[in-house]
């Protein structure tokens, strides 16, 4: 279906592979296989970004189909399912907003029911290294698909998500087996403890610091691990922590 999708926009555009893969920074022979869907593996939203900006598509809409098509069919009911009752659930925290002041009548059917809006479900996506890199997977799960939550009530960033810690890079501050809560729509300050992912997929979890226009340096908080300085260039994302979740008692 990508791959259909992926044709169909450039040969109605009359463009060829040439010109599209060019743009998009990719080789001829890789856009032929996606567009016949011998890809080896899914594309990565970098690919996607860049097709989506060429062939004129909506923001997303090729990220979500190649999202979609990793989801096991049992999880992706499962959303749908949980998508379907917060709408629900959102419409009857509407009605409950127009209710009319106290001493006038109710409008037939509401009965005494107070709608209750659930919040702050924030996915466990997997694990960040706080030490050693370690690649870092969603296990190809559209955003807000989990097999696992942790309820942030204070949480109000839809696309919120959590990790475990692993490593003890961020000793004291943090332990293996906490869950850190980051906020993508959050912006991250000079400073902050930040989930960084870099272009080739690989994830760190560390404190950061922007040292010049092009230089972003991944500080640990445990003085046996050395700080590391990247080319902002090398990296997709930097989105701080906001909450942690920790056992008191091992």
């Amino acid at each position: 279906m990508l791959g259909e999708m992926i044709r169909q926009r450039r040969q109605e555009r009359g463009i060829t592979q040439t010109q599209v893969a060019a743009r998009a920074r990719i080789s001829k022979p890789y856009l032929s296989t996606i567009e016949t869907g011998k890809a080896r593996g899914s594309p990565t939203d970098r690919v996607l970004t860049a097709l989506e900006e060429v062939l004129g598509f909506e923001e997303g809409a090729l990220r979500k189909v190649a999202h979609l098509s990793r989801t096991p069919d049992d999880i992706r009911s499962e959303h749908e399912a949980l998508s379907t009752e917060v709408h629900r659930l959102r419409s009857l925290l509407q009605e409950g907003e127009a209710a009319p002041p106290p001493g006038t009548a109710a409008p037939a059917g509401r009965g005494n029911v107070v709608p209750v809006l659930p919040k702050g479900l924030v996915p466990v996506i997997n694990e960040v290294t706080a030490g050693y890199p370690r690649d870092f997977t969603d296990l190809g799960y559209p955003p807000s698909v989990a097999d696992e939550y942790v309820r942030c009530p204070d949480v109000s960033d839809e696309q919120a998500f959590a990790a475990r810690v692993v490593g003890d890079s961020m000793m004291p501050a943090y332990v293996e087996g906490d869950i850190v809560v980051f906020s993508p729509n959050t912006p991250a300050d000079n400073g902050d403890d930040c989930f960084v992912r870099f272009q080739d997929g690989e994830t760190k979890f560390k404190r950061v610091y922007q040292d010049g226009p092009d230089a972003v340096r991944l500080q640990p908080l445990n003085s046996r691990y050395p700080a590391e300085t990247f080319d902002r260039h090398e990296i997709t994302g930097v989105w701080p922590a906001v909450f942690r979740i920790q056992r008191l008692r091992r």
